[in-house]
């Protein structure tokens, strides 16, 4: 095993240009106000982890890259750059430009030096490039890098994609295709992406930018610990019925206006011929938990507000609905604001209960008001947590992380680089065993960190041993 986890003896052995197979014949497409929000983000950087290929490295190269090219022309805007035109309005130009690929090696580490530690090691920064790489320099530069790194026992496959141009929906749906053409050596595909630029997100209005650019809007280099903390099926499911068995109460009664209120707002219930459904859900009773053991390790004055923000994918809260595969972003934030005396006293049917009446109003009415309201201000999305009390949740555990097979079996672990993280940043994956296992991404300070680590209500359901 390396010395130190912070240093990388990776080595690139080559660099090039691939373009797509076939020209593109997609006009220029206008970036959307859920588009336009990410150009001060960085670079989505995702990947996949996998077993060594029985095949040699010598022929594996030469089967990406012709499966890239065949990828990038079912989406042609990857292979593209950003333009501003003379009124101020960006777009997406499909030019063919083609996207980077790089061919590295690090056999210094196997999978088990990279998933045995407690703390994500460094060295997956080292498998992205792009590192750092604000959105709105792909007027200049490629909207999608994808790097292969060879290890002593595996390879790992990573993705750096302009965030500007896809949201978490779009990525995957691109990781899948490459996958799946690499795969099968096949240009047919599953899921066929949709660019029409025809719905409510595409706005008149015009976001202008500094000289030079938008630029990040938090600080990369604070000293953060990243965990992947794993939720088994089975624990999802006991937390689940933890939370939805403790009842609202006001002292020791139920709180009927509370719930009356709460049927009133429920989806569920109003379309069921009201039938009471107040069950919180397994991934909102997750976030709860988060959020209120969080809470408690920052340590937090009593009166201090705090927030968790959930991004959510409004492609079918939309009417009428956008494609399920629409490219592009269509993603809002909800944030459930709280004190921290609230959060950590109130329990965690309270807190779920917070966020799930959030989820559920998020409708197709709410998200033209925030279209609205962004018109009226037209800004980027400023990702970061200044004052230490919010928590920010990003990816989905629904996005197929794993059904990634290039052809030698599936991942053995889902990985991101160094892009858009902050105090508080989480990002859900799904977990390799399914059936509704979740892994949580955790960014926290050191003190934070161990404060979580040592919290018996969180540890009661969370794992983050690999190699057991």
């Amino acid at each position: 095993m390396p010395s130190s986890f912070s240093s990388s003896t990776l080595t690139v052995l080559s660099k090039c240009t691939v373009y797509p197979n076939q020209k593109s014949t997609i006009s220029d497409l206008k970036l959307s106000i859920s588009d336009l929000g990410m150009l001060s983000c960085h670079y989505i950087q995702k990947g996949c982890l996998f077993s060594l290929p029985s095949f040699p490295f010598h022929s594996l190269i030469p089967h990406l890259k012709s499966s890239l090219s065949l990828t990038l022309s079912h989406f042609p805007p990857l292979a593209g750059r950003l333009t501003t035109d003379s009124h101020g309005y960006v777009y997406i130009t499909c030019n063919d430009a083609g996207v980077d690929f790089l061919h590295a090696t690090d056999t210094g580490y196997s999978v088990r030096d990279l998933l045995s530690p407690p703390d994500v090691p460094g060295s997956f920064k080292h498998f992205f490039t792009f590192d750092k790489k604000v959105s709105y320099t792909g007027h200049l530069s490629p909207l999608l890098a994808v790097q292969v790194t060879e290890l002593a026992d595996g390879v790992f496959i990573g993705c750096a994609m302009n965030h500007a141009i896809a949201d978490g929906t779009s990525f995957w749906n691109f990781f899948n295709t490459f996958a799946e053409i690499c795969r099968e050596a096949t240009n047919k595909i599953s899921n066929v992406p949709d660019f029409r630029r025809d719905s409510i997100l595409i706005s008149k209005a015009v976001l202008e930018f500094p000289e030079g650019g938008p630029k990040i809007t938090f600080n990369p280099d604070e000293p953060l610990r990243e965990r992947i903390f794993s939720f088994s099926k089975e624990a999802i499911k006991k937390l689940k019925a933890t939370v939805n068995s403790e009842k609202l109460t006001i002292n020791g009664e139920v709180n009927a206006v509370e719930l009356i209120g709460k049927q009133s707002n429920d989806s569920y219930h109003n379309n069921n011929k009201g039938k009471v459904n107040d069950e919180i859900s397994s991934f909102q009773s997750l976030c709860a938990l988060l959020w209120r053991c969080v809470t408690r390790a920052r340590k937090l004055h009593p009166s201090k507000t705090t927030a968790f923000k959930m991004a959510v994918n409004c492609r079918l809260r939309l009417e009428p609905k956008l494609d399920p595969y629409y490219f592009g972003n269509a993603i809002q934030s909800i944030p459930t604001y709280a004190t921290a005396e609230d959060v950590v006293c109130r329990g965690l049917r309270w807190c779920a209960e917070e966020l799930s009446k959030n989820v559920k109003t998020h409708d197709d009415a709410m998200v033209r008001r925030l279209v609205e309201d962004w018109e009226r201000n037209p800004r980027c999305f400023p990702l970061g947590n200044p004052d230490g009390t919010s928590l920010t949740m990003g990816s989905s555990p629904r996005f197929p992380m794993y059904d990634n097979d290039f052809g030698w079996g599936r991942p053995v672990a889902v990985r991101s680089g160094g892009a858009n993280k902050f105090n508080g940043k989480i990002s859900a994956f799904p977990g390799r065993e399914g059936g509704g296992s979740v892994d949580l991404e955790v960014l926290l300070p050191p003190e934070t960190m161990e404060g979580l680590e040592s919290d018996p209500e969180f540890m009661a359901y969370a794992s983050s041993s690999w190699c057991n």
